[in-house]
């Protein structure tokens, strides 16, 4: 279970630098654009579930990947919300939401999730095979 724990950080690393948000004009951005706290604190993240998969901790690996998927979701409602406050100078609440919705969330955050949850769900499975070889 070790490879699909480091398949799972892999694909959380590389899914901070793929495309997570798209604003238009400005173009497509990655987690290190959105915020730079929250990529360093995703990173920190990853660098702790690395130290539970060189110790074999499937208990310390699980918890950052779960800190993983909460410091997701807090990103994408954060994303949101920044949206509507940027657009907050338009004076009627269906243009601010209207406004708000061009900026759109992009394919990224499926790698990154996708690599949370492997982490999560990938523990060690601590049933042997008690059959007997003749």
């Amino acid at each position: 279970m070790k490879n699909i724990q480091l398949l799972g950080l892999l694909l959380v690393v590389v899914g901070s630098f793929l495309p997570l948000v798209h604003v238009p004009i400005i173009g497509n951005w990655n987690y290190w654009k959105l915020d730079h706290y929250l990529a360093i604190t995703c990173w920190i993240f990853a660098a702790c579930a690395v130290f539970g998969i060189v110790n074999n901790s499937a208990k310390i690996v699980r918890f950052f990947g779960f800190l993983l998927i909460l410091l997701f979701v807090f990103t994408l409602v954060a994303v949101k919300l920044q949206s509507l406050d940027y657009f907050s100078f338009l004076p009627f609440k269906s243009w601010r939401e209207t406004f708000a919705g061009i900026v759109k969330i992009k394919w990224g955050w499926v790698v990154e999730f996708l690599g949370a949850f492997l982490m999560v769900f990938a523990g060690n499975n601590k049933q042997v095979n008690q059959r007997t070889q003749i």
